[in-house]
């Protein structure tokens, strides 16, 4: 059941940390709230297997460095993500007039 809790915990942080990633990157970033929480929760989970990769991710008190971590890894992600989707046409909308 450990693996359970771990990405219910990583569900959970991504609420806090996809907006947080987010709201570090400059612009507007054109995601979804649902892909934002999904992008989060996957940074948690990554940034955390990093931070305790450098014997950062459990220190007494709130793991602030183990918090950037994972907002960092987040952005990045959500950078990724925003560069692929941007490349994708819109469904739905009908194309500009061409110009004259």
């Amino acid at each position: 059941m450990d693996w359970l809790s771990t990405i219910i915990g990583a569900l959970i942080a991504g609420i806090i940390i996809g907006p947080l990633a987010r709201l570090v990157l400059p612009g507007r970033q054109n995601i979804s709230l649902g892909m934002t929480i999904l992008i989060g929760a996957v940074g948690a989970f990554l940034g955390g297997l990093v931070a305790d990769w450098m014997d950062v991710g459990d220190t007494a008190g709130i793991d602030w460095i183990k918090l950037a971590i994972q907002v960092a890894v987040a952005a990045v992600l959500v950078l990724l993500y925003g560069s692929m989707a941007g490349r994708r046409p819109a469904t739905g909308t009908t194309p500009p007039p061409p110009a004259t």
